[in-house]
């Protein structure tokens, strides 16, 4: 089968044996396959995600050809969105627990732009960030697919003030359309005073910070006492300077997430409680992200190209 897998040289196009599935997995066709940050890395074979020589691609979506023995929701033919690894290609395999039946109102690319953004940040803004209805949520990186999704699930869930951030003016400005209340250029050094002020001087509830570095210090000082912090992304930065005063003064709850060090149980936990929670908006469309553009799978390295050129508001999708 035709698969783009990383090398130290970059994303190569091979053709390579298609997966069997073992007894816990499915084996799907694919049709659409998401592209996420961390792709970028895998496609030099490094990151959490990657090594060299393996299938890129954490989403995907297409129809079932096989499931394994302990497999009980789906079946042959099934059309379903999944996650995992290997989506770039015309044949992946994925855990029961990261298969979702979709609805026959939801074509094959809508299902692609899930997955990831839908299990991250469910497990960031409810399970890890705690949020009750009636709180403040600010979203740091909020033009990303994952972003938006934050953006959308706070509001879901019942958020008095959605904050959003993006330091690219037209994409700020659609933010309002995916449930932002309020959105910030973290370009300007007075942001967190925007953010008091719209808090009463208390500062946010909650922050889902997708950039970290420089924002850090900030972000402490935009959050209200006892509020918490969800460190999903390091986009501005792995390492960074931290006050700790301002920490321990706030009191404030920082939190780190990552799928990488999850047992196949915990994942299949976080599956099971965004769609629960969630499922029910998404197929009804008041969920929804952006697809931004589509490439064929051997245009796959134009495609992280793109991505990696930051100028794509929403998903980028590869289609086979």
């Amino acid at each position: 089968m035709k698969a783009a897998v990383g090398t130290p040289n970059g994303l190569e196009l091979r053709d390579i044996p298609q997966p069997r599935p073992k007894a816990n997995e499915v084996l799907v066709k694919v049709r659409t396959a998401g592209l996420n940050r961390a792709d970028l890395s895998a496609a030099r074979g490094t990151g959490g995600h990657g090594a060299v020589g393996a299938t890129v691609g954490l989403e995907w979506s297409g129809e079932v050809v096989e499931a394994g023995a302990e497999v009980k929701h789906v079946k042959a033919g099934d059309r379903v969105a999944c996650s995992g690894g290997g989506g770039y290609a015309e044949y992946a395999v994925s855990d029961w627990g990261r298969v979702i039946k979709i609805p026959g109102n939801m074509d094959f690319d809508t299902a692609a732009s899930l997955p990831i953004a839908l299990y991250t940040m469910h497990n960031a803004v409810v399970t890890a960030g705690r949020m009750q209805a009636g709180e403040s949520v600010l979203i740091q990186g909020a033009s990303s697919g994952v972003g938006l999704m934050g953006l959308q699930i706070a509001k879901s869930k019942g958020a008095k003030l959605v904050i959003g951030s993006s330091t690219n003016d037209e994409r700020r400005a659609k933010l309002k359309d995916y449930g932002a209340d309020m959105t910030i250029d973290t370009r300007d050094e007075t942001w967190p005073d925007h953010v008091l002020k719209a808090t009463d001087g208390k500062g946010v509830d909650l922050i889902v910070d997708m950039v970290s570095g420089a924002l850090v210090n900030p972000s402490l000082r935009a959050t209200k006492i006892l509020g918490r912090i969800v460190n999903v992304g390091r986009l501005g930065g792995q390492t960074g300077e931290f006050n700790f005063d301002t920490h321990a003064a706030r009191r404030i709850d920082y939190i780190g997430v990552t799928f990488r060090t999850r047992s196949i149980e915990e994942v299949r936990e976080i599956g099971k409680r965004a769609q629960a929670d969630l499922w029910d908006a998404l197929t009804a469309g008041e969920i929804k992200l952006p697809i931004d553009r589509t490439f064929k799978l051997d245009q796959a390295v134009e495609a992280q190209a793109y991505m990696k050129a930051n100028k794509h508001f929403g998903k980028i999708l590869l289609t086979m």
